[in-house]
């Protein structure tokens, strides 16, 4: 059975998208060579709570983090922990968020400590 979503449903979609990017985006620029992956999760969890949002990763099937936080060549979905960053680690960020009801999910990768 395929649901179709009604037009405040589909805007309540959008916001949640919308949250979880905002934390995303300003999460990505806080990460700094030297801070750990734990650090770079803490912030977000900050973020993420002063949205009115709640973590969707966070227990999912016991997942200890707030965000999923890959570095170089980790897989997705990495853990966050005790890893330092360092200038020109890659760094993948993933946000998840409920809000409203509804989930948003936004990621990101970048080079950390370089600028074009």
């Amino acid at each position: 059975m395929i649901n179709i979503k009604t037009a405040k449903e589909m805007d309540g979609m959008r916001e949640a998208g919308r949250v979880a990017c905002t934390i995303k985006e300003r999460t990505a620029k806080y990460i700094a060579p030297g801070m750990t992956t734990k650090e770079i999760d803490m912030y977000a969890k900050k973020l993420i709570e002063e949205m009115g949002a709640v973590s969707a990763f966070l227990g999912y099937r016991g997942y200890p983090g707030y965000t999923c936080i890959s570095v170089n060549d980790e897989v997705v979905h990495g853990i966050p922990g005790e890893r330092v960053i360092q200038m020109g680690d890659i760094v993948s960020l993933d946000v998840g968020v409920e809000y409203g009801g509804f989930i948003g999910d936004n990621a990101t990768t970048q080079m950390v400590g370089v600028t074009d």
